[in-house]
């Protein structure tokens, strides 16, 4: 598993951790597998709900890629003061080496106002690449 990277917005806190699926990846076709778990934390006073998501991925081979969409997941969840949500989700990368970054819109439920929460750089690559 890669280090943990995280970004605070306005109260809200996004750590991320990824990790490399050997397993899944086919190197000989150049098809890598990469998980990352991310914990979002509310240290805010106030309850806010995540939206949407706009990540953007890029590769050692030059591809960039730019995803946005409803929620996270399936799931729109609202997260109250003091509380915390995490997911699971993946990617595939035409190399081994790949980093994402990006943002998520939330709203903040008892004024209805929007903002953005980033999500910090964080890094793709397997372990036996730092050996």
């Amino acid at each position: 598993m890669n280090k943990l990277v995280t970004a605070l917005t306005e109260g809200i806190k996004v750590s991320v951790q990824t990790e490399y699926q050997a397993e899944y990846s086919r190197p000989d076709r150049s098809h890598y597998v990469f998980t990352y778990k991310i914990l979002i934390e509310n240290n805010s006073e106030y309850t806010v709900q995540l939206l949407r998501r706009h990540w953007y991925i890029y590769d050692s081979c030059g591809m960039r890629k730019e995803v946005e969409g409803e929620g996270v997941v399936g799931q729109q969840p609202i997260i109250l003061p003091s509380e915390s949500h995490h997911y699971y989700s993946g990617c595939h990368l035409k190399s081994d080496i790949g980093k994402m970054q990006g943002f998520y819109v939330m709203e903040r439920l008892i004024d209805g106002k929007l903002f953005e929460v980033q999500i910090p750089a964080f890094l793709m690559m397997p372990q036996f690449r730092l050996s």
